[in-house]
This record gives C-alpha cells, sequence and structure tokens, in this order.
C-alpha cells in the first residue's frame, strides 16, 4: 500500500510529500524545493529507501533543490512535463528573485505526459498532465490510495495562481475540471501549500471552480 508524510519545506511553506511503498519501504520524494536536511531526516525517521525525485512543476519552491539531492544521492529526477523547460531553465534567476539558496541546474531523467504511470516499489501511481498554473505541470495519483499529489493546480478553496509567466486561468479551470475531477469525491488531494481536502468538498465550496 502506499504511504505518504508531508514535510512542509522553504519559506514559502511548501509540501514536499515523501511517498512509499509499505512492502518496499522503497520511496520517492515529491518537489523537494530546498531543506534537503530535513527531508532526510524524515527519510531516515520513516526507514525509507529514496530512489526518485518527482515533479510537479518546476517553480523554484518546488525544484530548488532537485539538482543537489539528485546528485549527492544518484537520483533519477522524474517530471514535470517539457512545457516546463524554461522554468527549469529560470530556476537561478527565481531563486535570486525569492531569496532562495543557490539552484543547481539539471536535466530531468524523464520528462512525463498525461497517462504515464510512475512507480516505487509495488505502488504505481497515474500522471496527469494538468497546465495552466505552469505549462508543464503534472499531477500524481494513486488510486489505492485514493489521494492526488496535485502541486499548486488547486488547494483548500481555492487554485493556483495564472499570473506567472505561461500561465492561463482557463486552462488551469479545465485541468481541474476534466483530469481531477474523475478521480471521485472522496479522493483526498495534497496540495503543494496548505492543509488537504477532497475533490468532493472543493466541487461544493471552492469559489473557483464549485459546480454550478
Amino acid at each position: 500500500m502506499l504511504k505518504y508524510l508531508t514535510v512542509p519545506v522553504t519559506a514559502f511553506s511548501q509540501n514536499c510529500s515523501l511517498v512509499w511503498c509499505d512492502q518496499t519501504m522503497q520511496a520517492a520524494v515529491i518537489d523537494p524545493g530546498g531543506d534537503i536536511d530535513k527531508i532526510l531526516a524524515a527519510v531516515k525517521s520513516q526507514g525509507l529507501t529514496l530512489k526518485e525525485i518527482w515533479l510537479t512543476h518546476a517553480h523554484i519552491d518546488h525544484a530548488g533543490a532537485a539538482g543537489t539531492l539528485a546528485r549527492q544521492l544518484q537520483l533519477p529526477i522524474v517530471g514535470p512535463h517539457e512545457g516546463d523547460q524554461f522554468w527549469i531553465d529560470g530556476l537561478a534567476q527565481q531563486g535570486k528573485m525569492f531569496g532562495f539558496p543557490q539552484a543547481e541546474s539539471f536535466k530531468p531523467t524523464r520528462w512525463l505526459h498525461d497517462g504515464d504511470t510512475v512507480t516505487i516499489g509495488n505502488s504505481s501511481l497515474t500522471v496527469r498532465h494538468c497546465p495552466g498554473h505552469t505549462p508543464g505541470h503534472v499531477v500524481f495519483y494513486s488510486s489505492e490510495a485514493k489521494r492526488a499529489f496535485v502541486g499548486d493546480v488547486l488547494f483548500a478553496g481555492s487554485i493556483g495562481r495564472t499570473d506567472f509567466p505561461q500561465g492561463d486561468h482557463d486552462t488551469l479551470i479545465a485541468s481541474i475540471q476534466q483530469r481531477l475531477w474523475p478521480m471521485g469525491n472522496d479522493t483526498v488531494f495534497i496540495p503543494g501549500h496548505g492543509p488537504e481536502s477532497t475533490f468532493g468538498r472543493e466541487r461544493k465550496s471552492n469559489p473557483f471552480v464549485a459546480d454550478r
């Protein structure tokens, strides 16, 4: 069964997630934006073996430590979608703008596309391409655990910003309605910031995407 632990990192309190297969204790880290020591302490406390880095998108608070972590532990970087290449190329500039530590550049080992699968131990998650916040944003969905790791697409009571370069509001709304809602109202989602919620709750009360 898939297990997970949320580890808030960076001054932006970004929800970095450790996900693992409880049979093999092999793990992936989703969106290591910074605070590598904190992430590795959580890996150790859970008795995990870190195998991969998965990225939902390439904003600095989600991807800032990915290059360093990959180099230190010889880990593959999986994701996001190629649409975020320009954000990866600009990580150093993003870091300067927001006062982050110097981000190491990297090239993902594998780009992700809609319908792809990522696997850790005996657990597999489906990848959905959900552009709008960034053009290459992806989310990871576990049907066995009924959990979705959605980065900055959707939040409890809100949605991702679309005023960054190549963001688009209509595209984001379509991603949420067409790619997230079919995962089911009872699916719990882990956003990039703030508390967890369910898709059903957001369909009832989220002012941006509630069913009319």
